[in-house]
């Protein structure tokens, strides 16, 4: 089962430009359906004024979850060519937002599929591209006099801590490579811990 993935390192955006329309493209690294709705409430706010804020996303190794929305532009004329540049970049856990800003002339839906691809296309050219492991969010409740045990864990697996807190009893947030999941559960609860998925 594969659970490699490419993915963009850091949001980068894009300009262009055809017939007084302006596309401003934006691409972010993303790791959940909440991630996107951030990234989207954010642009909406931001970029009130324009008329369309077109979209499309990829998520997972094997790349099963996506969505591609056209927000009011004719079908398939603005989604679809969004992701259609995620996927030939062979990309995931990619949200890129195309923001239109109407210049007076229509282009046609090929015209708009071209300016959305391109900017798509230009947006994801920017970006540092680099493979990385499909991973889960593991939440770790130990005791103090445990601590020892689950941070040399923590060490041996070179896991990322998303948060921590260390009080009476300690809460680490984990993310953890997918194939390794039930193997580092098993050894983190052998230690005394109580491990659950982040919901």
């Amino acid at each position: 089962m594969q659970d490699t993935y490419r993915t963009i390192v850091a949001p980068t955006e894009s300009i262009y430009k055809e017939k007084g329309s302006k596309f401003l493209a934006f691409a972010y690294p993303v790791f959940s359906e909440e991630d996107i709705k951030e990234h989207l409430v954010e642009l909406r706010k931001k970029y009130f004024d324009a008329r369309h804020h077109c979209y499309a996303y990829s998520l997972g190794a094997d790349k099963s979850r996506y969505r591609a929305n056209d927000d009011g532009e004719p079908n398939h004329s603005a989604g679809d060519p969004i992701l259609g540049q995620i996927r030939s970049a062979d990309l995931s856990n990619v949200l890129v937002v195309v923001v239109r800003y109407f210049g007076g002339t229509k282009l046609g839906v090929s015209g708009l599929i071209n300016a959305y691809k391109t900017a798509t296309a230009d947006a994801l050219s920017e970006a540092t591209i680099i493979e990385k492991y499909e991973t889960t969010l593991l939440q770790v409740r130990f005791e103090y006099p445990q601590m020892n045990d689950v941070m040399s864990l923590v060490k041996e697996y070179n896991l990322d801590v998303r948060n921590q807190q260390f009080e009476l009893s300690c809460l680490l947030t984990i993310e953890v490579r997918k194939q390794l999941q039930t193997e580092v559960t098993a050894k983190l609860e052998s230690s005394g811990a109580i491990v659950e998925l982040e919901r």
